[in-house]
């Protein structure tokens, strides 16, 4: 199955998109992969995806990407002894560690380890930021705040800490039960780590993980921003998750740091995946808005490797079109005739490596020639990922005799992905190379490919060698 497209679409798979031949649909509309969030999906109700996401692979003969979304720690306020109050701006109201229903002047907020840390001065956003408060005193056991905006508070509303720290991990004991259940499967390529706040989190998620999945880091949190780089530098990919963050920050930062984070993955060779209320209407809606079109551009353009779909895929009224709809807009930009300089200009000077410096060989040469398509071998997922880096105008194909690794690159930007057995030597290489660019429709006989691989072949991490070829009449290298 040829994509005419570089970006890559990852969809959130629910009620609305959980049987076998939905699932189907959605991928043969443009889904690379697919998410599941075990915020909502159970043990069980995760293994039988993972089965019938399989099922649809097999038959279509493409590497699909599995990723799980991990819930992370939800912090929220205990309960009301009417079920909801009002409240008004400027008065009184409490948050304490007394496990009794709550009034207008104070609620049980379950987590010691918010009343240890907000200090005054922070804020407390509940229920999205639809009540504003501010921390006036603390003593550990209680934060007095004042409220600043907003009237109305209900049971086990969110708490979210724009302005906290808090000295605890990404891990709950639901997520360390949920990553175990998804490890055991052997079925996933990614696990996606909610809330992350400081490169020290990833730090149990990869002892526990032991290079089984890629971690992908969700950045929601003010606090991560502040060490970004070493979280990249951990991480093996990043997720804009554009929802909480847009929460805890003012929502005009948010398209900035969209872009800020987007180049930074870029400069490192990380896929970036940008996320959260992408075609929000079209949950209910046949068609998006025109902002949501421009949204999506937006990311495209910025060179993205992947846009994710959450409600619109999971819950919505039109799965399939959600999926459809993202698809033709990513194409129409990518063909859009600023497109290639926009992309261009954001590139960063390769590093002083030589999977680097063959990446961006293959890259000029392949633009220079105007040939078919950049083929890659690579066993790690390390070729791919650089050669995707240089966000070249040809098609790259990633050949890997690995299927979990080519299920990985799955969300990387520009990789066609397909699994084949390691060339046994030079010529089966370039052969083996030639016969697979022309049976997956991205060239014809009499053009011309680029190959890079590492000599000796089948050696990870040595990508060392280029080499041009024809394609022949029988699929097979030319003179």
């Amino acid at each position: 199955m040829k994509r005419n497209r570089k970006v890559k679409i990852l969809a959130t798979l629910g009620p609305a998109s959980s049987d076998e031949q939905m699932i189907q649909k959605l991928h043969e509309a443009g889904a690379d992969l697919f998410r599941i969030n075990m915020s909502h999906a159970s043990h069980d109700v995760m293994r039988t995806l993972v089965q019938r996401i399989r099922a649809v692979e097999a038959r279509c003969g493409r590497p699909i990407g599995i990723l799980g979304d991990l819930q992370g720690p939800k912090l929220r306020v205990g309960k009301f002894a009417e079920g909801k109050v009002d409240l008004k701006v400027g008065q009184t109201f409490t948050l304490d560690n007394r496990d009794e229903p709550g009034d207008n002047t104070r609620v049980f907020l379950p987590h010691p380890e918010i009343l240890e840390a907000v200090k005054p001065g922070h804020r407390l956003l509940i229920d999205d930021g639809k009540l504003h408060l501010k921390a006036e005193k603390t003593d550990g056991k209680s934060i007095v705040t004042t409220v600043v905006a907003g009237t109305k508070i209900s049971d086990r509303k969110g708490v979210s800490l724009p302005d906290t720290l808090l000295a605890v991990g990404v891990l709950t004991d639901k997520d360390r039960a949920d990553l175990d259940a998804l490890l055991a499967t052997g079925e996933f390529d990614w696990v996606a780590l909610s809330f992350v706040q400081r490169p020290e989190d990833l730090a149990e998620v990869r002892k526990i993980a032991r290079g089984r999945v890629g971690l992908m880091s969700k950045i929601e949190k003010p606090q991560a921003l502040d060490r970004i780089d070493e979280i990249i530098e951990l991480s093996d990919a990043l997720m804009v998750a554009r929802g909480d963050l847009g929460v805890e920050m003012p929502l005009e930062s948010v398209p900035g740091l969209q872009k800020q984070l987007t180049r930074a993955c870029r400069r490192a060779g990380k896929p970036v995946v940008v996320a959260t209320q992408m075609l929000e209407s079209m949950i209910s809606a046949p068609v998006p808005t025109r902002a949501e079109v421009s949204d999506v551009a937006t990311a495209v353009f910025e060179g993205a490797d992947a846009v994710m779909l959450s409600a619109e895929s999971a819950s919505g009224e039109y799965p399939v079109e959600a999926v459809s709809t993202m698809a033709s807009i990513a194409s129409n930009v990518e063909r859009d005739p600023h497109y290639s300089s926009i992309i261009y200009a954001q590139r960063t000077p390769p590093e002083a490596t030589g999977a680097d410096a063959i990446s961006l060989a293959a890259h000029q040469i392949a633009e220079t020639l105007r040939l078919s398509a950049i083929v890659c071998y690579t066993s790690s997922g390390t070729t791919g990922l650089r050669a995707a880096r240089e966000r070249p105008q040809v098609p790259i194909i990633a050949l890997s005799p690995i299927v979990q690794t080519a299920r990985r690159l799955s969300v990387v930007w520009g990789l066609h992905c397909v699994v084949t057995e390691d060339a046994t030597d030079l010529d089966d290489m370039v052969n083996r190379a030639c016969r697979i660019v022309a049976a997956e429709g991205f060239g014809k006989p009499g053009e011309r490919v680029i190959i890079s691989a590492g000599v000796p072949l089948g050696t990870p991490g040595a990508t060392n060698m280029l080499r041009i070829a024809y394609i022949g009449s029988d699929g097979m290298s030319g003179v």
